[in-house]
Parts: structure tokens; sequence; C-alpha cells
């Protein structure tokens, strides 16, 4: 098994047991190598994208997807059914709880966290929008409201 997913990865490092990645994808390099750092912890049902490189001491739970050429820090935890987009990078000790979708770098150290719960459709649309407009929303009303108190 070692053997096979080295050839396959073209480098894991130290301190993985066979059956350490069993059920598990991990694409071969395209343009570079697809890296496994020492002592990272991949749970089954992990899909792991070419070029993707992956700290030392991380850790990946099920069903967690990476798409290519994305680099995860080292100390790094991804819950269950985490999705990281191709070509950005996770800084290490960063945290993305399960379901999370990551379509950014995360530069900062720290627990992230995306998703909101099943709804239609038309009305996820206009709420997604709203979302990233709340922080805004809520300023202004906590300025109209002072107003109205002041007049």
């Amino acid at each position: 098994m070692q053997w096979e997913l080295r050839r396959l990865t073209d480098r894991t490092n130290e301190h993985h047991e066979e059956g350490d990645f069993q059920g598990s994808s991990i694409d071969r390099g395209a343009l570079g190598d697809t890296v496994i750092g020492n002592d990272v912890k991949i749970d089954s049902q992990v899909q792991i994208a070419h070029n993707v490189q992956i700290g030392d001491h991380s850790a990946l739970a099920g069903c967690v997807g990476i798409a290519g050429s994305t680099k995860v820090g080292r100390h790094c935890m991804l819950g269950g059914g985490v999705g990281l987009s191709g070509h950005l990078t996770l800084c290490d000790g960063v945290q993305v709880t399960g379901m999370s979708l990551v379509t950014n770098s995360i530069t900062e150290p720290g627990v992230y966290s995306s998703g909101t719960g099943a709804m239609q459709n038309a009305l996820w649309r206009k709420n997604a929008v709203r979302f990233k407009q709340l922080d805004d929303i809520a300023k202004r009303l906590s300025r109209l409201e002072r107003d109205a108190r002041q007049s």
C-alpha cells in the first residue's frame, strides 16, 4: 500500500501507516507534486486533487474535497464534508467546520464556518446576496435608531 501510494501521489512524507488513506482518492500531480506532509490524518471518502499540498500534522475528516493546486498549511483541521475550491491557500492553524465551502484563501489562523440550511433556490439566492450585506445593514439600522431617539 505505501509503495503504491507514493507512486500515485509523487510524494508522501513519513509517519503514515498502511491503510491511512484507505477509501480516499489522492490524484497524482499534473504540473507539480501532490504532497501529503508528515503525520497527516486522512479519513475515508476524502478526495485530494492534483498538485495539492497538505502541511504536517493536519487532519481531514470524511467526505472532504480539495480541488487542484490548493495548499493546506500545517496543523489545519477540516471537518466532515468541507470543500476547498482550487488554487487557494489555507495558512497554518486553520480549522474549518463541517460542511463549509471555502472559495477564497484564508490568511489568518482561526476557526471558519460557512453554509446555511437547505431552502428553495430562489429564496437562497436572495438571502445569499443579503447575507453579504448584513453587517452594513445592521450598522445603518443602529444609526437610524440612534438618530430617531435623539430627535
